[in-house]
């Protein structure tokens, strides 16, 4: 790797290192003002993010980009207040730092308990999406860690105009700039340098597709915050309610196509699968979304295709969907357990005895009853907005809200104790 690179990766680490400390002493009202003056520079500069953007969108259609791609670089008008809203709700929210719980007093005296710190410094890597720039920077900000941006080289110019309000949202309120540093550099090397920076970036959170992610899970030296992919699913009980089976389990599949929380699997009992799935179907075919099933599938829904085995474990974030009629609960659970990634599984159903097996034996991030898989989001679960979704079992898991990017540590209050033998 080119020395410069490394040079200048390195210092950005170490100006990180040293703002991470300012941060996490900064006061609730001083985070506040810097994300509410963000939000202003965001609304007044807009022109100017929209044609940073256009720059970007016109190169992404050179090099021949699909439509899906665009849409999710594309910023617009309402888009942009969306991000301005976006920081002014992380500002209305509670400040997790220095948060104290479970105090106890303990025989000997000492009163135990802990309090919530940052992490420190949280490198995002992520594609595509300029939005993320500015929700990701938020949430480290108001929760007291430092943060390295590095968005897709396709979003350049975006970043850097959304970075530029930001970073006068931190001068507004007397922060360090370098609690938002955002890599200017389409050099994939530095992503690779950046996730070996052991000792001064404390967490990696990639936010992309699986191959960037798999990518930044076999490099980085420091933990990691991820999901790979979502392949979620909804599981319709022999004793669903029929019209609210439908309801739910075509919203989780047509809601929106290509976000990791929409159902690509939906499991059917067999004993409701004839009064439930031809109607279903019909309104799918409406909307346009392939069908892929299994033999007693197609024998209800003629116009679908067989599915493979590969279709159970796809993440299509397309208008596809696999269908399998299963034989009952624990076929559904076996079902989910093989071919699931953990994101979101949900379970449609009357029967409490069978939710309550669900909620229980699905190991996945999010689990639920009777809803939408698209409910798994930071901004529905009442977290603001979210840095992304972990499936990982430490730390943080589901969606990465501002507790999910601080940590607690153990306090101690004394009165002159000492320890005997």
């Amino acid at each position: 790797m080119p020395s410069s690179l490394v040079a200048q990766i390195t210092a950005m680490g170490q100006n990180a290192r040293a703002a991470a400390r300012l941060g996490a002493r900064a006061s609730t009202s001083v985070k506040n003002r810097a994300l509410e003056a963000s939000a202003a520079a965001l609304r007044r500069d807009r022109q100017l993010l929209l044609d940073a953007n256009a720059r970007d969108v016109a190169q992404a259609k050179v090099h021949g980009q699909d439509s899906a791609f665009i849409d999710r670089l594309t910023l617009t008008e309402k888009s942009i207040d969306a991000m301005a809203l976006g920081l002014e709700q992380i500002a209305q929210l509670p400040d997790p730092v220095g948060e104290i719980t479970d105090m106890a007093r303990r025989p000997s005296g000492i009163e135990v308990g802990r309090m919530r710190v940052p992490l420190g410094v949280i490198a995002i890597i992520y594609e595509s999406r300029p939005n993320v720039t500015a929700d990701a920077a938020g949430l480290c900000l108001k929760s007291g860690n430092a943060c390295i941006l590095r968005g897709g080289s396709e979003a350049l110019h975006s970043n850097q105009a959304i970075a530029r309000a930001l970073l006068e949202g931190l001068h507004q309120a007397d922060l360090p700039t370098n609690l938002i540093q955002v890599l200017d550099t389409t050099d994939r090397a530095a992503v690779d340098i950046l996730v070996g920076l052991s000792g001064l970036v404390d967490v990696v959170v990639p936010r992309g597709g699986k191959g960037l992610i798999e990518r930044i899970s076999q490099q980085a030296r420091v933990p990691v915050l991820k999901h790979l992919h979502g392949v979620c699913h909804t599981f319709i009980d022999a004793s669903a309610d029929i019209p609210m089976a439908i309801k739910v389990a075509d919203n989780a599949k047509t809601q929106r196509y290509g976000t990791c929380n929409t159902m690509e699997t939906l499991l059917v009992h067999q004993a409701i699968a004839p009064s439930v799935l031809p109607p279903l179907a019909e309104q799918y075919r409406a909307k346009g979304v392939e069908l892929r099933g299994d033999e007693a599938t197609r024998k209800l829904i003629p116009f679908a295709v067989p599915a493979t085995d590969t279709d159970w474990e796809t993440e299509y974030l397309a208008p596809i969907l696999a269908i399998r009629i299963v034989a009952d609960l624990d076929a559904a659970l076996d079902h989910i357990a093989r071919y699931g990634s953990q994101h979101t599984d949900a379970i449609l159903t009357n029967d409490w005895v069978n939710a309550q097996r669900f909620l229980r034996e699905v190991d996945s991030s999010s689990v639920m009853v009777n809803a939408s898989t698209r409910f798994a989001d930071g901004f529905e679960y009442g977290l603001g907005a979210e840095i992304g979704i972990s499936t990982d079992k430490l730390h943080a898991r589901g969606p990465v809200g501002l507790n999910g990017l601080t940590s607690q540590k153990y306090i101690v209050l004394g009165h002159g104790e000492i320890r005997g033998g």
